[in-house]
């Protein structure tokens, strides 16, 4: 994470350091990516660079950071401020298609997220940072379901709220496997995704 010297800096000079990374990570692998070239579309040194950041993965492990926080606010606000008309599951639902949604709205840092798929070290080192963020996420939605009586009570909503977030993570793989950002209307993500969302519901086991 950024050192206090970063947090002390105005915040147009914030967003412009990071603007630069955002487009020196989007068009270059992370390996490519240099330090240098972020200073100089910043308008900084590369002396000052390293008074704000200790390296470059620290600098990247940001901006995912970053990233995670603004597309879980993304999500549809409407459903999140009356959550209780909507069912659990239309909750679940809504928070991959916002996410989705997301991902069509901010092309350069689904590149980066591609580009990241193929560093597997260093997505499973950014997946141990980011997970407890995610499992609180589903945790919380648990919780609610368990309230209104949608839930299971039996359930360990810690355990499943770790499933869950594995079940999220293997997702992404299985939706991003070729590197493509998502088309317009969504149709094959959305199958993969209802597809998941069934099991979820309804497990494994068979139904009379």
């Amino acid at each position: 994470m950024p050192k206090d010297t970063f947090y002390n800096l105005p915040q147009d000079k914030q967003k412009r350091i990071i603007e630069a990374a955002i487009d020196e990570f989007a068009a270059h692998s992370y390996h490519k990516a240099r330090v240098t070239a972020v200073a100089k579309n910043a308008g900084i040194s590369i002396g000052s660079y390293y008074q704000y950041f200790e390296d470059k993965k620290d600098l990247f492990k940001y901006i995912i950071d970053q990233t995670a926080t603004k597309k879980i606010n993304y999500i549809n606000q409407d459903i999140m401020r009356n959550e209780e008309d909507y069912s659990f599951f239309e909750i679940l639902r809504e928070t991959y298609l916002s996410g989705m949604k997301f991902a069509k709205e901010n092309s350069r840092l689904v590149a980066i997220g591609n580009k990241l798929l193929n560093n597997k070290e260093l997505q499973q080192e950014i997946w141990q940072d980011q997970k407890d963020k995610s499992t609180d996420y589903f945790k919380n939605l648990l919780l609610k379901g368990q309230n209104n009586g949608e839930i299971d009570q039996e359930i360990d909503v810690e355990l499943i709220a770790r499933l869950l977030t594995g079940l999220h993570h293997s997702l992404v793989d299985i939706i991003y496997k070729d590197n493509k950002i998502f088309p317009e209307n969504f149709a094959n993500e959305m199958e993969i995704i209802d597809k998941m969302l069934y099991f979820i519901k309804n497990g494994l086991k068979k139904h009379s």
